[in-house]
């Protein structure tokens, strides 16, 4: 049909895939890391404190004082690609595109930090996606990380006048597919060591442990998840939770005590895997790769590596794809 003359441009209808993750800064300097934590720690998904307690907290002190440590602890990490985070997270995107061309249209996004949420659902749907889903790429759900992203996304739908249709990716933490990449990933990583290591720990983002009192599903998924990942492996797996933050309770045992405990008891021999992260970013590179080697081997440990997440790595685009695929079902 033709449309008239003085018509508008109509884009081509189209399935919009959008993967999300938490967010970078600009450059692992002091004001860009300021921008990105002023957001990220203002966001009440995040930091459950009332904003009149927590605002002059935050503006008064931690943002005049946290900024310039991460900054050198970026830095660490940072690349000539830039953030890991973001050069992995585009790489998804990426081979995620290539694997679904001509089938949908796949963009990434962050929480916080650049390219956003809101812009990059915005350029969907003016590029004709009247279906788009939304993957935050959490494998454990929590109101913090996968919560968070859905309510940055509904609140850009609001703005809309012809919002187009929504999907969204569910927790996969005990998805066969998923569990299954995590051991190939692993099992690929350990055969390529110099050493056999004595314990294997998996380290999961930490959380306040008054999440998991409030009804907060994570800590659960994470425990399921290691309990899957150590059938499917046959062998025991350690479970922690690091990068605590503030005076609260956390979510243990703490991934830092955990390693001095192991060396200190007389486990010389460690590798340690982050299952709940999707790609290698400041906490597992900076936090994991080199602070943990340092606590391991001053409380007596002599052997210490860190495996890779799966980032876009074959085994973990196959699972994304299958998984993704599989939630379009009659949209592709």
């Amino acid at each position: 049909m033709t449309l008239p003359i003085d018509h508008p441009p109509v884009a081509t209808p189209k399935v919009g895939v959008l993967l999300v993750n938490l967010g970078t800064p600009d450059a692992p300097t002091t004001s860009a890391v300021k921008r990105y934590l002023k957001q990220f720690l203002s966001d009440r998904r995040v930091v459950e404190i009332p904003p009149l307690l927590w605002q002059p907290i935050l503006r008064g002190i931690i943002l005049n004082t946290r900024p310039q440590k991460s900054a050198k602890a970026y830095a660490k990490v940072w690349t000539e690609k830039g953030s890991p985070l973001a050069f992995f997270t585009a790489g998804q995107a990426e081979a995620l595109q290539a694997r679904m061309e001509g089938i949908a249209d796949v963009r990434y996004a962050m929480r916080y930090g650049n390219p956003s949420v809101a812009d990059q659902l915005a350029a969907m749907k003016a590029a004709g996606c009247n279906r788009i889903f939304i993957a935050p790429l959490y494998p454990q759900y929590s109101g913090a990380t996968t919560g968070t992203v859905l309510d940055e996304a509904y609140a850009t739908l609001t703005a809309m006048r012809w919002h187009p249709a929504i999907r969204t990716l569910p927790a996969y933490h005990d998805d066969a597919r998923y569990i299954g990449a995590l051991k190939s990933s692993i099992e690929a990583s350990l055969a390529k060591l110099d050493f056999v290591p004595d314990a294997l720990v998996i380290s999961f983002h930490g959380m306040p442990e008054r999440t998991l009192h409030l009804g907060d599903p994570y800590h659960c998924h994470c425990q399921k998840t290691a309990r899957l990942l150590s059938e499917a492996m046959g062998r025991a797996l350690i479970v922690s939770f690091q990068s605590r933050f503030g005076r609260a309770k956390w979510l243990e045992p703490a991934t830092d005590n955990t390693l001095m405990k192991l060396a200190r008891e007389g486990t010389k021999k460690v590798a340690i895997f982050a299952p709940g992260f999707s790609v290698d970013c400041l906490e597992t590179l900076e936090e994991l790769a080199m602070q943990g080697h340092e606590q391991f081997e001053e409380a007596g440990g002599t052997h210490y590596a860190y495996l890779p997440c799966l980032n876009d790595s074959d085994v973990g685009m196959d699972m994304l794809e299958q998984i993704i695929a599989q939630e379009l079902a009659g949209w592709i």
